[in-house]
């Protein structure tokens, strides 16, 4: 069987993208058969858009499935922005946190980089699509669910076991353990499947809670890297 060419299907998500208007499915000729495939199509859209990433994304679905996917820098927000969600369809809010690379990630090699920082996070996923797409690898397509991230303040500490609490700014929230080193450690190999990361570019790592609802003043506190706050309107 012929490699599928992603430049088609990449056409019908930067029109999306570029135009506002959400698309229904992409044709069965056209839809990516795995999430390889799809991680093709999400790059290929990037460069339909003259666009470059920034950092590699991982979002971590209840499921426990994996979607890596490009970071865009003007999807970051510092966390005193306010963050319109009449642009995003179907948004769904996690805990993440941000490492910036203190050297390059080339594509080859193992283990975790070397961050200069690290930042607590909100990731805001969102999708191109009228729905949310049911596969993985439409998912994988759709820029792996990229729409917002906002950041806290950078802090010099190293990954590790971490307690997450998120939920409505200033009602008590019962948290739960998450193990950053492995987070980070998933989201540097996909940056090498992907070709690899120069120093100074972003890992996120999304899916770090269970979702909640993305409405008035959502707080998130990831222990020692700090807390983030951000005001959906």
């Amino acid at each position: 069987m012929a490699e599928q060419d992603p430049t088609a299907a990449a056409r019908w998500l930067a029109e999306a993208i570029e135009t506002g208007n959400p698309l229904r499915d992409l044709p069965d000729d056209l839809a990516p058969p795995d999430q390889d495939a799809g991680e093709d199509i999400a790059i290929a859209t990037l460069e339909a858009l003259g666009l470059v990433a920034c950092g590699v994304r991982l979002l971590r679905l209840p499921d426990g499935a994996l979607l890596a996917g490009p970071m865009l820098e003007g999807r970051l927000l510092a966390q005193a922005a306010p963050v319109a969600l009449g642009a995003l369809r179907h948004p769904s809010l996690t805990a993440a946190a941000i490492g910036v690379l203190a050297e390059d990630l080339p594509g080859d090699g193992h283990g975790l980089p070397c961050f200069a920082a690290l930042h607590a996070a909100l990731d805001i996923a969102a999708t191109r699509f009228t729905e949310t797409p049911a596969s993985l690898a439409l998912r994988a397509a759709d820029l792996g669910g990229l729409g917002l991230v906002v950041a806290g303040r950078p802090r010099a500490v190293e990954p590790g076991l971490i307690r997450v609490l998120i939920g409505p700014a200033g009602l008590r929230r019962q948290g739960h353990p998450v193990d950053l080193l492995d987070a980070f450690a998933a989201a540097a190999q996909a940056a090498r499947r992907l070709g690899g990361l120069p120093a100074g570019a972003l890992l996120v790592v999304a899916g770090l809670s269970p979702p909640v609802p993305a409405e008035g003043l959502v707080a998130a506190d990831l222990g020692p890297l700090g807390k983030v706050e951000a005001r959906f309107a």
